[in-house]
């Protein structure tokens, strides 16, 4: 029977209940168990696709086309194991499910209420598709005491009861502050927290104290007493300098011993953590660094960014060598052509995703700065779409080149989709129809042409990448896009709509449709990202 793990955060937010969740199934299948990650979500928004970036950071998609929490990268890159839709459900979702099933009638003219309707419709997003698995672990967001929260920790206090104590178990991540002119760890925010979770009917089995300094023993077992755990439970969340640390770094706290140990399984002997004491390794002693501008237009909050920033990271291992990013906000260099000096000095230059006109001309001055002066560049997205405009500008003679994105325009380099095929569905948008969920989002295969540089990095010409956007660039202008040199070397298997661009003649110029970065894990670094840190290598050592 599957065995569930529900992971709690309180005191504050981003103490990491993300990182700590994912760090806990790396040394969980370093064991060998098989483990599902889900995410629940308190907000009313059905899930962060309309959210701005500066709201909730990026969202993250699924194969199936779903727009998820941002910490579901954090599970895929940390086991491997790809996220599906059902991994992540909202508040606004849950509440969607059950008024349409109201609706339908299919409550038989009950009066629907939060107990039983939402609880049972949340215990069935937490156990549906589960049965093959050894551990689910099941992150609930937010911080216990928040009034949104209270229906996802009531199901799970059901939960407990439906499945049985032996198979399940609580986890909370609680703040263990230092307090300088007291000289010690504060145990009082940890208490209160636990409180809050056993008044609505939790005790936690496991507390991850989150510090910046070991827990003194005498600390350890007075959390312990005060908040009715095993010493031994009381696990400490040391500050570490690379994330990818975490496994090790909870292994050493005894944390998966303690899981195994409360499940009633195996817990002796120590797992194989080789390939991440390998991955630290390599990111704490880099045999050279390289840096790399990332020009965006939402760089004041760079969980915007978050897989991004992490798949550069991902590259800097394949090739050794550390990362260091350059985040410039886009407008920048449309208040001054001058700025982009600051851009020769790089090693490379990426042009991330991103929507609306905002920042979009300073993008493609950094494209074109990037053409010119032969710097690695790497166009995803938005910044492949800015990347055919800029060539249509520069070098087709068509000076008003744009994208149906900014408003209409005589030259619609880019222009909205309006329908699109899902293996043998074909998918329709309107012309102001909502915005939510109108997206090509999602796995889409493409073929790359033969001899080209993207085939080379691939190592093949049949791939399969993540998808979310509205506008594509317009295939009827390939050939006079194709005659300045650009070339359209990657094609949806239609040949209809294009996914990647680059110039044969140019270092290392890519630009394509999809997201790269949503595929890319520390142990198995996506080639996009090999290829392009490479290619930073190369002309660093070439200066």
């Amino acid at each position: 029977m599957t065995r569930f793990v529900f992971i709690t955060g309180g005191v504050v937010s981003s103490l990491g209940k993300g990182i700590a969740s994912a760090a806990l199934a790396a040394l969980l299948q370093a064991r060998g168990y098989k483990v599902r990650m889900r995410k629940l979500d308190p907000y009313l928004n059905v899930d962060p696709g309309t959210m701005s970036p500066y709201q909730h950071g990026e969202v993250f998609i699924t194969d199936d086309g779903a727009e998820t929490d941002l910490d579901l990268g954090h599970y895929e890159r940390f086991t491997g194991v790809h996220a599906r839709r059902a991994d992540n459900a909202t508040t606004g979702r849950i509440y969607s499910e059950v008024i349409a099933r109201e609706r339908r009638g299919d409550y038989l003219g009950a009066t629907v209420q939060v107990i039983p309707h939402i609880t049972d419709a949340i215990k069935e997003a937490v156990v549906s598709g589960t049965d093959e698995y050894d551990f689910v672990l099941v992150e609930i967001g937010g911080t216990v005491g928040d009034i949104e929260s209270l229906p996802f920790l009531e199901a799970i206090r059901q939960l407990r009861n439906d499945l049985g104590h032996d198979h399940t178990m609580c986890v909370h991540l609680t703040l263990l502050p230092y307090i300088p002119a007291a000289g010690e760890l504060k145990t009082k925010p940890t208490q209160h927290s636990v409180k809050e979770l056993q008044n609505v009917g939790i005790q936690p089995q496991m507390l991850l104290c989150r510090s910046d300094r070991p827990i003194p023993d005498n600390e350890r077992r007075k959390i312990a007493n005060f908040c009715n755990v095993r010493p031994q439970a009381v696990i400490a969340a040391l500050d570490v300098d690379t994330i990818y640390a975490c496994p090790i770094s909870y292994n050493r706290e005894g944390m998966d011993s303690e899981v195994l140990r409360y499940f009633g399984l195996p817990h002796d002997g120590t797992p194989d953590l080789s390939r991440w004491e390998k991955i630290v390794h390599t990111i704490r002693e880099p045999e050279g660094e390289v840096r790399v501008a990332v020009v965006g237009k939402y760089t004041a909050l760079l969980d915007s960014y978050k897989s991004l920033a992490e798949a550069l990271l991902h590259g800097g291992i394949a090739n050794n060598v550390r990362v260091k990013l350059e985040w410039i906000e886009s407008e920048e260099f449309e208040k001054s052509a001058d700025r982009l000096e600051r851009l020769r000095d790089v090693d490379a230059i990426l042009v991330p995703g991103g929507f609306g006109e905002r920042g979009a001309e300073g993008k493609i001055d950094a494209v074109r700065f990037a053409r010119e002066n032969n710097i690695p560049f790497l166009g995803i997205c938005f910044g492949m779409q800015m990347a055919v405009i800029e060539c249509a500008r520069s070098l087709a003679g068509l000076p008003n080149a744009s994208s149906t994105e900014f408003g209409p325009t005589d030259e619609p380099l880019v222009g909205l989709m309006t329908e699109w095929a899902r293996g043998s569905e074909m998918l329709r948008r309107r012309e102001g129809g909502e915005l939510g969920g109108t997206m090509r989002v999602g796995a889409y295969p493409a073929k790359l042409a033969t001899g080209s540089r993207v085939a080379a990095v691939y190592g093949k010409t049949d791939i399969r990448e993540r998808h979310r956007h509205r506008w594509e660039v317009n295939v009827h202008y390939r050939d006079v896009l194709e005659k300045t040199g650009l070339r359209f070397s990657g094609m949806s298997p239609d040949g209809i709509l294009p996914e990647v661009v680059e110039y044969p003649d140019h270092p290392w110029f890519i630009g394509v449709q999809y997201h790269p970065e949503l595929l890319s894990k520390p142990f198995d670094p996506h080639p996009l990202f090999s290829g392009f840190i490479k290619a930073a290598v190369e002309k660093a050592r070439s200066e």
